[in-house]
């Protein structure tokens, strides 16, 4: 079987990122650098030929998922299933608002952060439930061939931690960088990692070879 190739990207910066509020479902748009972010991975992918590009509904997504779209005469496929985790009754709160209000919630979800959900909203296992069934009909509809998938951060680590048989704990390792870009390769019995939470924008660099 031909391989499959999911090229993982994270949105770019967003207006307000500087304040480090949990975001979530908020939706948050790009900022500027964001939009000059994905400009510079759009001609890294340039000479790639994706297939396809998949997003999350969100606008800071699927704004990025349009500019790396642009090269390829694509338009994204709006997925929101892909969205980031639902915060819940956290979400526009910074981690210093949240542990002065909820200190005993935020302690519990900071050491049990694979399991413990926001209140009000998402676990990790309810992100991952509802984001891998898009990767498992990606494979089926795109055999042999090399796709997008504009994300978040939240969703990309489980992502990337189901794909490689991580514990759903070991998320918060991911690093998953503004505008990054995460290489899986699919062989039809197993994933590959080629590269990880690259910001590099120089063209050339897709891990093709």
């Amino acid at each position: 079987m031909p391989s499959t190739w999911i090229y993982l990207v994270r949105h770019g910066r967003v207006v307000g990122a500087e304040l480090r509020r949990f975001i979530g479902h908020l939706d948050v748009p790009l900022a500027e650098a964001g939009e000059t972010q994905l400009q510079g991975l759009a001609l890294r992918l340039s000479a790639t030929p994706l297939a396809a590009v998949y997003t999350s509904d969100l606008i800071r997504a699927r704004r990025s998922a349009e500019i790396v779209a642009a090269p390829h005469g694509l338009t994204p496929r709006v997925t929101p299933s892909l969205r980031e985790m639902a915060m819940g009754r956290w979400e526009g709160l910074t981690a210093e608002e949240i542990k002065a209000a909820e200190p005993e919630a935020f302690k519990e979800w900071m050491s049990r952060v694979g399991e413990f959900p926001f209140p009000e909203g998402e676990s990790v296992p309810d992100l991952l439930a509802r984001s891998w069934p898009v990767v498992e009909s990606i494979l089926r509809a795109h055999v042999g061939e090399r796709v997008a998938v504009v994300a978040h951060g939240g969703t990309n680590r489980v992502l990337l931690c189901r794909a490689l048989g991580l514990s759903l704990e070991r998320l918060v390792a991911m690093g998953q960088d503004y505008a990054s870009l995460s290489i899986l390769e699919w062989t039809g019995s197993r994933w590959t990692l080629h590269l990880l939470n690259d910001t590099a924008i120089e063209s050339g660099r897709d891990g093709r070879g």
